[in-house]
């Protein structure tokens, strides 16, 4: 079974960027290449079960097996040494990318306390789109008492066949990322 923001995407937000950006072929839309989720662990330098636990968590949010990432160079404020295992990430292509976003979007954002919407101007130079999150608890996944400490991540939305900002933008409202109202 296709995941739900599949069948959008093919049924629905193609013809709208079509239309909206008039592209002669259907090759020319923007798409979702790929959702990289990175989960920064810094407490790892001292206590390596603290990384295994991150990574069962990041696998149990993504239906992957996650990889260690380790430190490229040496810290000494921080006590890191090179090579060091420090974090972990994972890269969802295909089903897995769109049932992760629905989640995210539909569920996990809206737990969010005093949650107002994503800021509209985290795109980067090559405008993929970049989304931090405070806490892995926000996601229902995640069982609240086998939570020993709260940790942030990264989440980055790679895109394909973009040109502007304002498309990439427009993707992701069509998919239903919550943006922030702005007063004009």
């Amino acid at each position: 079974m296709a995941a739900r923001l599949l069948e959008k995407y093919k049924s629905e937000i193609v013809s709208d960027l079509r239309d909206k950006y008039k592209y002669e072929n259907v090759m020319q839309v923007p798409r979702l290449d790929k959702i990289v989720v990175n989960m920064g662990v810094g407490e790892a330098n001292t206590d390596a079960r603290v990384l295994e636990v991150a990574i069962g968590e990041l696998a149990t949010l993504s239906g992957q097996k996650p990889s260690a990432r380790q430190a490229r160079k040496s810290i000494s404020n921080f006590k890191i040494r090179e090579g060091q295992k420090i974090g972990c990430m994972v890269t969802l292509r295909g089903t897995r990318m769109y049932e992760f976003m629905d989640r995210l979007f539909n569920v996990a954002m809206p737990r969010i306390r005093d949650f107002r919407g994503v800021s509209d101007k985290a795109f980067d130079n090559s405008h993929n789109y970049n989304l931090g999150l405070k806490e892995q608890t926000m996601f229902p996944e995640i069982n609240m008492d086998n939570v020993s400490a709260a940790r942030g991540m990264n989440v980055t939305f790679v895109f394909r066949n973009m040109n502007t900002r304002e498309e990439s933008l427009d993707l992701l409202r069509m998919f239903g990322m919550p943006f922030q109202k702005r007063d004009n």
